[in-house]
């Protein structure tokens, strides 16, 4: 489904990533681990069309996405939901929910996918009227995930979604995370919480520096001394 060869990309003139390869199947969780800096977010951001690519190929369903703007990366079917989750704070959540299927023409195909992210999260109908930015962390992270949903995703792009959020509310979203898999969408998330995403992923990369350091079966790396120390200590 998605191929990403030797990818070399960056903020500014200055590569964060430097030679990354890797591939998502189709029906695939995959997991991207790493410290801060290690360039998971400069990843998803190529991928997304959002950080220039310099070197290398993604292509994904056979096309060449390398140079296609994030526009053009959402026709295709990949939708990201952002670290921080970037929400409109001062719109509802319904109206937020709306913005992710604005290139959806068909209203009755927008009622049904709105009732496919209620069914999900059902907080979120109860909070329909209410602005996001009132909505507690959880809450909000459900509504990213959400919005993305409206847009009826082929690959799913997740960003740190655990990022500020307790335990037993990442644990909540991770179980709808693979419901949003059974569905059909291939999932694609970078984590530092390791020990989770390597419980849910069918293969994970780690990356170091901009760089695949190395990569292998969930199963298999979650028992990897390579990683237990610095990735599954204590906290993860």
């Amino acid at each position: 489904m998605l191929s990403v060869e030797s990818l070399h990309s960056g903020y500014t003139g200055i590569d964060v990533l430097k030679g990354v390869s890797l591939a998502v199947a189709d029906n695939a969780i995959i997991g991207v681990l790493g410290p801060n800096g290690a360039g998971k977010t400069a990843l998803l951001r190529a991928i997304s069309g959002l950080n220039p690519v310099r070197g290398g190929r993604i292509s994904f369903a056979g096309t060449d996405i390398s140079r296609a703007s994030p526009d053009a990366v959402v026709r295709h079917g990949v939708i990201q939901v952002p670290q921080g989750r970037m929400l409109f704070g001062s719109m509802t959540v319904r109206e937020n929910l709306e913005l992710g299927a604005y290139l959806q023409t068909d209203g009755t195909a927008i009622e049904q996918r709105l009732s496919l992210v209620h069914e999900l999260f059902p907080v979120l109908r109860e909070r329909s009227g209410l602005e996001a930015a009132y909505l507690s962390g959880g809450e909000q992270q459900m509504l990213a995930l959400g919005r993305a949903l409206m847009g009826n995703p082929r690959l799913l792009l997740l960003d740190e979604p655990s990022l500020g959020l307790a335990p037993k509310v990442f644990d909540t979203i991770l179980e709808r995370v693979r419901a949003i898999h059974a569905g059909g969408a291939s999932i694609l998330i970078a984590e530092q919480n390791a020990r989770k995403v390597l419980r849910m992923a069918h293969h994970c990369y780690v990356l170091e520096n901009g760089a695949v350091a190395f990569d292998g079966p969930a199963s298999e790396l979650l028992h990897d001394p390579r990683i237990e120390k610095t990735y599954l200590g204590a906290g993860h």
